[in-house]
């Protein structure tokens, strides 16, 4: 017996919202139903090119559906997340999942009332390079990672911590599941009122450390993430889905190298390559069919805002404090 696909909208059809929807129309088990975008001009536009329907208001689209990706500027999230996961509908809700924690609590336990699934759009987790990581990661104790981007307006309506920074925030997260104990941060405005550059050192319970750089200040676009485990170092390449992951020799003291090319092996990190924004829109229709479980829970998009608020929070209390964080 073939299942009915799930009903699916997208709110909000900017230039991340019309992937959403462009993607959602390919997808197994999904049937997109329609958009709702409050600029009707784009929203008509976006229907036209994907042949879908934009509906004239949020509450007529989610009436219509059953789970709803959300694409919305970061201050609408609370508004529009307990709009749709009040009436039961499923929710993929773009990170950060609220511009406070207290929205986002509120989204979290809305769902849980509701019974609906909330899923957070911190799409690294399926970056390529990350997946093609996994099966070699042994307790990971030291991390640097480095997010550039040159500057754009959209996004600036909240700090790089929260538009570029978090996704590390939640990788790291996810990779060392300890208790964060101390957080250190320095950074600055520069062409906006919010932080445009920021460092943080993030140090938890089990001794890992993480070092976490973002700006939206720089001339290239680089997203890299290097790890360290006893066993060996990572170097990841997330903006080309590529990585390397280098590890002593196994008997590599009776080996009498001279080099280290001779006791060190290399292995090219390989995945099956996918679009990882592809790859999130089907967890989550995998997880309203009840294929799967929710990658990105609720509760780790709260955890990754937390550590966020705490590092604008170290910004600023530090010396070189300015403008709003």
């Amino acid at each position: 017996m073939t299942r009915q696909p799930v009903r699916v909208g997208v709110v909000g059809t900017g230039a991340l919202g019309y992937h959403h929807a462009r993607l959602l129309r390919a997808v197994e088990g999904a049937a997109l139903v329609g958009i709702f975008d409050i600029n009707p001009t784009r929203a008509a536009q976006v229907a036209r090119e994907l042949e879908t329907v934009a509906f004239p208001s949020l509450t007529a689209l989610v009436e219509a559906v059953e789970a709803v990706s959300v694409a919305v500027p970061t201050p609408a999230h609370t508004a529009v997340g307990l709009e749709i996961l009040a009436r039961g509908r499923h929710a993929l809700i773009e990170k950060p999942l609220a511009d406070s924690l207290e929205g986002a609590e509120a989204l979290v336990a809305k769902a849980a009332d509701a019974g609906a699934l909330l899923q957070v759009g911190h799409v690294e987790r399926f970056n390529r390079a990350v997946r093609a990581a996994a099966a070699y990661l042994d307790e990971p104790r030291f991390f640097q990672t480095e997010r550039l981007a040159p500057f754009q307006p959209r996004g600036t309506d909240v700090a790089v911590i929260l538009d570029l920074m978090i996704h590390d925030l939640d990788l790291v997260l996810e990779l060392v599941r300890s208790e964060v104990t101390e957080v250190r941060a320095t950074g600055v405005p520069v062409l906006s009122p919010h932080v445009d550059i920021a460092n943080a050192r993030v140090e938890f319970t089990n001794g890992a450390v993480a070092l976490v750089t973002a700006s939206r200040i720089s001339r290239d676009r680089t997203r890299k993430l290097r790890i360290f485990q006893q066993t060996g170092y990572f170097s990841l390449d997330l903006a080309q889905g590529s990585g390397h992951y280098y590890h002593l020799k196994p008997g590599w003291q009776a080996l009498g190298a001279s080099k280290m090319e001779d006791i060190v092996e290399h292995v090219k990190l390989e995945a099956p390559e996918a679009e990882p924004l592809r790859l999130e829109l089907e967890s989550f229709v995998h997880a309203v069919r009840g294929d799967g479980e929710v990658v990105v829970s609720g509760a780790a998009g709260v955890r990754a805002l937390a550590l966020a608020w705490r590092v604008a929070e170290a910004i600023q209390a530090s010396p070189l404090a300015v403008g709003r964080p």
